[in-house]
């Protein structure tokens, strides 16, 4: 048996993350993946400004040693498409002067980005992977833990456990008592596309809110070499209710919708289109009890509105490595006292995911969700407020306010 002070289970971003912050911290740590890398991983794959920013507090030349790899556009810029059509472009430089300082994101395939961080991993002697190994088995004993394979062979035991095995984690629903909520669930189709046309300076990632689709929506990010990630998501339990088929769905978009029939007029699909599921952060739950916590989407972090998670899972690691080492330091590791771990992530991110979850509900009322996009298209003050915030978290903290919102959107003095 492998006897280890913090074990974490997946080793996708958030427990990348994880174990990156422990090892700067001057931590060991033992990290667990049932994949052996490289391997794919259907998402989106925007890399937004939270994801730079918090890998550049871990190590400052981190995301420059990605993107000399070649694998990454940058993006500097996010279109929202209202019902009416309405366009509102947030974009990152001054089209104006046409001057570009600090690149807020990029979009790469997981299985470039996730097999990255793998590599910086292995790179740290703190640092213990192990992959290939999938955890069937959770036993909790005084002092922590002790977690095995499905043949009971592969045995650890650690004081803290980390569970950022994701989505479908087994660890999170039987331990952490995390159950699929259709309400605060979305599923997904993903599907990889050469020779899309259309795309404007800046490599604008889009996200189109059709009106005969709500409350879902259909995005087109542009990847590296002509190609682009394009997808469609949607609530679980308005799928279910309306018994649809999102691939079907997806398809009758780009060939029938007039707006993406020339746009992909030549376009190729590479390897088909593939579905996931996203467990939403619209409803607060419990992260942690007695010696673990759940990270990313193991803890249902992932963005309401956008469907954004890689963000979520590498800041949610960071506040687990942190709060890992107050437990050891203190030799505390009680659900008590693990509960500080929960108060810092609904802190640091419960207004935001507040904010996603009322803009979310405003498509189920395509009126309300027009005259929002309109006021925000019409005012150049609230843009530039947004168009910061994707990119600077800090900035974040003065959108929590809800008369912030009301100030801006109606131009209130």
């Amino acid at each position: 048996m492998i006897e280890t002070d913090i074990c974490i289970i997946g080793a996708g971003p958030g427990g990348a993350a994880t174990a990156l912050k422990l090892d700067q911290l001057g931590l060991s740590s033992l990290i667990l993946d049932k994949a052996t890398f490289p391997r794919d991983k259907i998402c989106g794959d925007a890399l937004s400004g939270k994801v730079i920013t918090v890998l550049n507090r871990i190590d400052p030349g981190i995301v420059d040693r990605f993107v000399a790899l070649g694998e990454a556009i940058d993006v500097w810029g996010v279109k929202f498409v209202a019902p009416n059509e309405k366009e509102m472009d947030l974009t990152f430089w001054s089209k104006d002067s046409n001057t570009k300082d600090q690149i807020p994101g990029y979009v790469a395939k997981r299985i470039d980005f996730d097999n990255f961080l793998i590599d910086e991993v292995k790179s740290k002697e703190r640092i213990d992977l192990h992959e290939g190994v999938k955890i069937d088995q959770y036993e909790k004993v005084e002092d922590g833990y002790i977690i095995s394979d499905k043949s009971g062979k592969f045995k650890v035991k650690t004081k803290i456990l980390i569970d950022s095995s994701g989505a479908h984690s087994s660890f999170a629903r039987k331990i952490g008592g995390i159950e699929m909520d259709p309400r605060h669930y979305a599923a997904s189709v993903r599907g990889y596309y050469e020779n899309v046309t259309g795309f404007e300076e800046g490599n604008l990632i889009e996200l189109h809110f059709i009106k005969d689709f709500l409350p879902g929506y259909f995005w087109i990010f542009p990847l590296p070499n002509g190609a682009a990630n394009v997808g469609v998501g949607m609530l679980t339990s308005v799928i279910s209710k309306r018994k649809l088929n999102l691939k079907e769905r997806m398809l009758e978009i780009i060939e029938e919708n007039p707006k993406f029939k020339e746009r992909f007029k030549n376009a190729k699909l590479v390897d088909g289109l593939k579905g996931f599921g996203l467990p939403l952060g619209s409803k607060k739950r419990i992260l942690s009890g007695d010696n673990y916590m759940l990270v990313g989407d193991a803890a249902s972090l992932i963005d309401p509105m956008t469907g954004e998670g890689i963000g979520n899972a590498i800041y949610s690691g960071v506040i687990a490595a942190e709060r890992a080492r107050d437990c050891l330091n203190e030799n505390q590791f009680s659900k008590e006292y693990l509960k500080a771990y929960d108060q810092r992530v609904y802190r640091v991110m419960g207004k935001e995911l507040e904010i996603s979850t009322y803009f979310q509900k405003t498509l189920f009322y395509p009126s309300l969700f027009n005259f929002i996009a309109s006021r925000t298209s019409n005012n150049k003050h609230l843009r530039e407020i947004l168009s910061c915030a994707f990119m600077d978290i800090d900035l974040r903290g003065r959108m929590r306010n809800p008369f912030f919102w009301m100030k801006l959107i109606f131009n209130l003095k």
